[in-house]
């Protein structure tokens, strides 16, 4: 038996997500607050992954800091952009040189955590799996897995 997925008609797809971060990518996209249509699948067959995860966000085109979010959480994730049943963009996923406001400094004495200014990281290694971050005020240096999204 073969299961399918419905077509969208206009919004995005969220396609290879691992199948451990696919509700990590519900969550930081603040998905299960949305007033449109979203399909979320997981553990389906891929040739390229074996298992991955699939996210289709109806009416809804990501902003960049909701794209830098899903590179720091799925770096392999591709996202396809649809319009009229068609796929009319595709992207890749990779970071920016700096990235500001999305993810928390880790740094317990940084200014970012105490006073009201916004983070920002320079963005070091990114080759997208070897993703270093840099805060801009404190100097503190952490890993995509110990980034904490904001």
């Amino acid at each position: 038996m073969e299961l399918k997925i419905a077509a969208l008609k206009k919004g995005t797809v969220i396609d290879h997500i691992p199948t451990d971060k696919v509700f990590s990518v519900v969550s930081i996209l603040n998905l299960e607050n949305s007033a449109h249509q979203v399909t979320i699948a997981n553990f389906l067959d891929s040739k390229k992954m074996g298992k991955k995860g699939l996210v289709k966000i109806s009416e809804k085109i990501l902003g960049e800091n909701e794209t830098n979010k899903l590179t720091l959480i799925a770096p392999n994730a591709q996202i396809n952009i649809i319009d009229d049943f068609k796929v009319v963009g595709k992207r890749s996923l990779s970071l920016p040189a700096e990235i500001s406001e999305i993810v928390q400094c880790g740094n317990p004495n940084c200014i970012t955590n105490h006073q009201p200014v916004k983070t920002h990281f320079y963005v070091l290694n990114d080759d997208n799996s070897n993703v270093k971050l840099k805060c801009r005020y404190c100097e503190r240096e952490m890993t995509r897995e110990n980034a904490k999204l904001k």
